[in-house]
């Protein structure tokens, strides 16, 4: 999700479900201890509860960034083991590292020593390479050795030579059997699945053998399908927003961001889905897609985009 969950979508994102976990684009170390680090680590109070999702593999490095997401209030910290681009190969960040588990429960380590928020990972079922099943629980009980109590499975490999990362989103074939498997054969930690997830209905299905679903790419393209989240895994009976009072709760927020010399566009990006199968969504996209992003545009270009769609939509 680079470029994608940054700080303008988390708080989008929580206008929508007040309890689902956000998650950050993943930070590299490097980018942590020697660039803009309160650029890369400042949110919004309101995005809480909230994870920072870390790329790297030296313990040391992995441990100050730790202390760095403690101090800045974070909830989680979560370790990228799933990338599988080449620009964080050549770091020896993401998926690459599935090949060495010993690596990665020595950076959970370094992290856990200095921190008391939770650790958590993020990585595949596999790499070209290492595709068997035993090597995915060889990788998963090296790890919780560390003391890593929550793994987060995309249920694909990553295929690091020959596919482009977004192929690696959809050609290796899911295998979610192996996640629900791997939840049996460890049965005291909490094992979530990711990976090709786009309904709530699948998620009900997923949680009758795992601890908890993650989904991105839906989740980014259709937003509002978070609206039922909360009443239905929460236990909340309070009635989410429907799409133009989330509208009417984002607008303040953009005109703060103007004023501190965010572009529109910046944050409307974000909400093109937000319409997604509703009368007028492909007007509301286009409006905002032709004009947000020119110079000077106020809030007033989204207000106009909103009037372009129906307004009996319901939740």
């Amino acid at each position: 999700m680079m470029d994608w969950t940054d700080r303008h979508q988390r708080f989008f994102l929580r206008l929508i479900s007040q309890h689902t976990l956000l998650y950050t684009e993943m930070v590299t170390t490097g980018a942590l201890i020697f660039g803009d680090r309160t650029r890369f680590l400042q949110y919004n109070p309101e995005e809480h509860p909230v994870a920072l999702q870390i790329g790297g593999s030296d313990p040391s490095d992995l441990a100050q960034c730790a202390r760095f997401a403690e101090e800045y209030g974070y909830d989680e910290i979560n370790l990228n083991v799933g990338c599988p681009s080449d620009r964080v190969q050549n770091g020896r960040i993401g998926a690459c590292l599935m090949a060495e588990p010993q690596t990665v429960a020595d950076g959970i380590k370094a992290m856990q020593d200095v921190v008391d928020i939770p650790v958590t990972v993020k990585h595949r079922i596999g790499i070209n390479g290492r595709e068997s099943f035993e090597e995915l629980v060889e990788f998963v009980g090296t790890v919780a050795n560390a003391d890593c109590k929550t793994f987060i499975v995309h249920a694909r490999i990553a295929v690091l030579e020959g596919l482009s990362p977004k192929q690696n989103r959809d050609v290796p074939p899911l295998k979610y059997d192996w996640v629900y498997q791997l939840k049996r054969e460890f049965p005291d930690l909490e094992i979530l699945i990711n990976g090709g997830i786009t309904t709530l209905d699948e998620c009900e299905q997923h949680l009758l053998s795992t601890d908890g679903v993650m989904i991105g790419r839906e989740a980014y393209h259709n937003p509002y399908l978070l609206a039922e989240v909360d009443r239905r895994f929460f236990g909340t009976n309070t009635t989410a927003l429907n799409r133009f009072e989330i509208i009417e709760k984002l607008v303040p927020y953009i005109e703060r961001q103007l004023t501190q010399g965010t572009h529109l566009q910046h944050i409307t990006r974000h909400i093109l889905g937000l319409f997604h199968h509703q009368p007028g969504a492909k007007r509301f996209r286009r409006h905002l897609s032709e004009n947000a992003w020119k110079k000077g545009a106020t809030v007033d270009t989204l207000i106009t985009a909103v009037s372009l769609c129906d307004q009996q939509v319901t939740h």
